[in-house]
């Protein structure tokens, strides 16, 4: 029995095929290498936002391997300490600047009346993608939406930080789709706008990991057009009507 090898409980193999099979197996694991798809990036991604964008995208973004630090005006609260658990790989929390300084990409998931202020207390953001998905909106007495502003939310941000790379994203989509864009039956498109082609291509990468295809509109000054498809889509909810990139009125959860 020296020579015999058990797999499993009842199969037997002799030490020959044993070793036959395992040389077998060897080349098998190195082309299923070669073949596989395999991450080709993985950055420390600021969270700016722990509210119901940056719940939705910051698991998702840690699902692809990316480590996420969620910046926070109170990162040790009871909610806070929650969704770092849920996001999992070695995710924490801390204050937004802290946040942006570790970090390669940020995410400046706040209210529109807050970026301004907010981008500016992150510090120097020289080099690094910001990645833009606030609507700007305000409304009138009956329910709709307007602009506050001529500026779109990304060139205000890339206007406070000259040096770095704003692409506008996320913003055409719900939260609901952010998280699961296969409630609806067909593949979801992600505008992209930004002045740093290398930048709208590593979040074009995120964004088609995550499920979605993407589309290059062009520099940041578009983004407005953007914002605006948003400002449509919520008017288009006073009829109850939505647009094809969002899901039937049955499946939403909000």
């Amino acid at each position: 029995m020296n020579n015999i090898f058990r797999l499993g409980k009842n199969k037997l193999v002799s030490q020959g095929a044993h070793k036959t099979c395992t040389a077998l197996a060897a080349m098998l694991i190195l082309v299923a290498g070669l073949v596989a798809p395999v991450a080709t990036f993985a950055d420390t991604i600021a969270m700016i936002g722990t509210g119901s964008v940056g719940s939705a995208l910051g698991p998702r973004f840690a699902s692809l391997g990316h480590q996420i630090i969620y910046g926070s005006r109170s990162p040790e609260t009871e909610e806070v300490i929650a969704l770092v658990k849920a996001t999992g790989n070695d995710a924490s929390a801390t204050t937004p600047a802290a946040a942006a300084r570790e970090a390669d990409i940020i995410v400046l998931a706040v209210p529109w009346a807050v970026a301004e202020e907010v981008a500016i207390g992150l510090g120097d953001l020289s080099g690094k993608i910001i990645i833009d998905p606030i609507n700007p909106r305000v409304f009138d007495d009956e329910g709709w939406a307007d602009y506050p502003s001529y500026t779109s939310n990304a060139e205000r941000i890339q206007i406070l930080a000259p040096q770095a790379k704003v692409v506008k994203a996320f913003s055409t989509i719900s939260v609901d789709t952010m998280i699961d864009p296969t409630l609806v039956d067909h593949p979801l498109t992600i505008p992209l706008v930004g002045n740093d082609a290398d930048a709208k291509k590593v979040v074009a990468e995120i964004c088609e990991a995550l499920g979605f295809e993407t589309m290059d509109f062009g520099p940041v000054r578009y983004a407005h057009v953007l914002e605006g498809l948003y400002l449509l889509r919520g008017n288009a909810r006073l009829y109850d009507n939505y647009f094809e990139w969002n899901y039937p009125a049955s499946k939403r959860a909000r």
